[in-house]
């Protein structure tokens, strides 16, 4: 694959790898749940969404859990862990390749992005606020790391591959005929549910 950006090369390979044996488990699908069922309860029903840097699917198991009837379509980075992704949901239903690169002109009723932003090189932050506007004909889910002004910091011994902004702001203000409709955070700390620190923001089309 040619990319665009040091960032998707560093996860496509052994790091993308080897974060597939730390993200999954019992506790983070209970997690999920809770998660899920507070960030969409002003959504109401969801029919159908598309998550952007699915990984192996923890999210999605959630999603069915709490949809069963759930159409999802998944876009993955990692080979590893699109092929797992792909057990999960249908090899039809899954995007292997950079998010940038990625079709989105078959829309869903929800766009999800979770913990993936954080990781995007900066200046590619736009080509993804538009692929996420343009595959949702409902509502964006956002949650990531949040800060008021732009911050870099280390990730697990690594410079330049985690950031921290307003991503909601951002895309709130890049296009005017969507609104938040709910928004919340996640903590570490939680004793019974624990996220990593997610703030999450729930955005609607008009």
């Amino acid at each position: 694959m040619d990319f665009k950006t040091d960032q998707e090369q560093f996860w496509s390979q052994e790091f993308g790898d080897d974060y597939i044996s730390r993200n999954k488990s019992d506790q983070l699908m209970a997690s999920n749940l809770y998660y899920f069922s507070n960030a969409l309860k002003k959504a109401g029903k969801i029919s159908s969404c598309r998550e952007f840097g699915a990984n192996i699917g923890m999210n999605m198991k959630a999603l069915k859990a709490l949809y069963p009837q759930i159409n999802l379509k998944g876009i993955e980075i990692n080979e590893k862990a699109a092929q797992q992704l792909k057990i999960e949901i249908g090899n039809e239903n899954v995007y292997m390749g950079s998010i940038f690169e990625a079709d989105v002109s078959e829309s869903v009723e929800l766009s999800l992005i979770k913990g993936v932003l954080i990781h995007i090189n900066p200046d590619m932050l736009n080509v993804v606020y538009d692929k996420l506007y343009e595959s949702s004909n409902k509502y964006i889910l956002i949650g990531e790391y949040y800060n008021p002004i732009p911050v870099t910091i280390p990730y697990r011994g690594h410079m330049d591959r985690l950031y921290k902004r307003d991503f909601a702001g951002e895309f709130l203000d890049r296009f005017n005929n969507c609104a938040l409709i709910d928004y919340g955070f996640a903590y570490r700390r939680d004793p019974a549910f624990p996220q990593d620190d997610i703030t999450w923001f729930l955005i609607e089309k008009k």
